[in-house]
């Protein structure tokens, strides 16, 4: 009798469970019937006493109601019987006022979810995440960029991830298969895909006019990055600079790109050991040097902030910088004229990718709407937001190329660059850098920014700071 009465239960709490999800994810919308007494009966084993004194628990909650004749049919929610899911951000995020947007929607189209936006510092995005997860609060949905994703995965806290992407979504019809590479772990990918940006040119069209640049034709190589810089730079008297030509940025997401386009590496392929002192690499970082000391067309500070150049571009004192899709959204609240082409190469092209995703709490208690959260996020309605109140590239492909959803106050001329650019996009992880390996290079490579060493010396030094942690964590 107790193994009769326990597959009574599972089946019977199975039915009441499953409807109910499908009714408060919107799968079944207010008005609509659900299936009649009997085929329940039939597909979930149960009687038609025990489906009826089910759908009875549903009208006292107040999802369904009864109308005699017809059948049950989903109610109009009532604030008490309205889910509540959490959605994690970073509180500096340029697209909050498009998420917030994508939610207001998302709640029309699912009257019993309602979603609490979560904001989180910025700067300790990670780690407040992680001290909500170990107090059992956490967000249901949290967005993930790939820098936090690293991080979490230098914490070995990927955990806190239940895996989730869509069945519907095919990365190579649908989207660009290196977004997924960015979130993924042993061949599965952990988080959705929702947003991505390449490093590109962003330049000062009145800049570029007034030094007699053609801003339709993209630089090729480094050298003609050179040349459009010492046209741009504008010395006062006194020894004073007017505007600079370029702005250096020593951001771990910008200077690794001249390397890359010079062919350079950070590891060999199997990460045994370090070939930063390579003379691809030395090159590299030479030009960048000569670009602020020697030839004089970029500041010699910015190093000191990650965003330091583009403040100097907003403020039209450098004509040309490396930035972000993500970035440009700040671009839309200054009298700038500006437009974006892609990065020039010089052995090789090369650039790099920087990627958002969505994630769900593994401890999460209402799984299925914050799934049905994140298959809206990525739907073309939603994608679609993204797209005509920024500048951040959304993920879902036909969008993304969509010409039709430019508009010129938001928009650069070019903002198609970025297909160009993605078949030659290289992922952070793709340079086999690890969290700690960058603070690493971070903290050593500010006295060659500071032109106190040589490339060469500065290179076979960190080369050896990185090799000798290689050999610990072997060991």
């Amino acid at each position: 009798m107790l193994k009769r009465r326990n597959e009574f239960e599972v089946k019977y709490n199975r039915f009441l469970s499953e409807l109910k999800e499908e009714i408060i994810s919107g799968r079944l919308k207010p008005g609509e019937f659900i299936l009649p007494e009997n085929t329940l009966s039939k597909t979930y084993e149960l009687s038609r006493v025990s489906i009826r004194k089910a759908l009875a628990e549903l009208v006292e909650e107040g999802l369904i109601e009864k109308i005699p004749g017809k059948g049950n049919r989903v109610t109009l929610p009532a604030e008490t019987s309205k889910q509540t899911i959490t959605l994690g951000w970073f509180s500096d995020s340029y697209e909050l006022e498009i998420v917030e947007e994508i939610i207001a929607r998302f709640e029309q189209l699912n009257p019993f979810v309602k979603v609490e936006l979560q904001l989180l510092p910025g700067t300790d995005y990670v780690y407040s995440l992680t001290q909500l997860f170990e107090r059992g609060s956490g967000p249901d949905v949290f967005m993930v960029s790939d820098l936090h994703y690293r991080q979490l995965e230098a914490l070995n806290r990927l955990d806190i991830i239940d895996p989730y992407l869509p069945d519907h979504l095919q990365p190579e019809l649908d989207s660009y298969p290196k977004i997924f590479e960015m979130f993924t772990k042993n061949e599965e990918v952990l988080s959705t895909p929702f947003l991505f940006s390449p490093v590109i040119i962003c330049f000062n069209k009145r800049m570029f006019n007034e030094a007699g640049v053609p801003g339709n034709s993209p630089l090729k190589n480094w050298g003609d990055l050179l040349d459009v810089a010492k046209r741009c730079t504008k010395e006062e008297a006194e020894e004073l600079v007017e505007q600079y030509g370029f702005c250096f940025s020593a951001s771990s997401h910008r200077w690794p790109v001249f390397m890359l386009q010079n062919g350079g590496r950070f590891f060999e392929d199997d990460r045994t050991e370090s070939i930063l002192n390579s003379k691809e690499n030395t090159e590299a970082l030479t030009f960048c040097l000569d670009l602020m000391y020697e030839e004089k067309v970029s500041p010699i500070f910015s190093h000191g902030s990650n965003d330091m150049a583009e403040n100097m571009f907003m403020r039209e004192r450098a004509a040309m910088i490396l930035t972000t899709y993500y970035f440009m959204n700040e671009f839309r609240d200054h009298k700038i004229s500006w437009d974006i082409m892609p990065v020039p190469e010089q052995k090789q092209k090369a650039t790099l990718l920087l990627g958002g995703s969505l994630a769900i709490n593994r401890n999460s208690e209402m799984k299925e709407s914050a799934k049905a959260l994140i298959n809206y996020m990525i739907s073309t309605e939603a994608q679609t937001t993204i797209k005509r109140n920024g500048c951040t590239i959304p993920m879902l492909r036909v969008v993304a190329e969509d010409n039709h959803l430019l508009q010129p106050g938001i928009h650069p001329e070019n903002y198609n660059a970025f297909k160009n650019v993605m078949p030659y996009a290289y992922t952070m992880r793709e340079l086999g850098l690890t969290i700690s390996d960058i603070e690493l290079l971070e903290n050593e490579l500010q006295f060659l920014w500071a032109n106190m060493e040589k490339p060469e010396d500065a290179c076979k030094r960190i080369e050896q700071l990185l090799d000798d942690k290689l050999k610990t964590i072997a060991n």
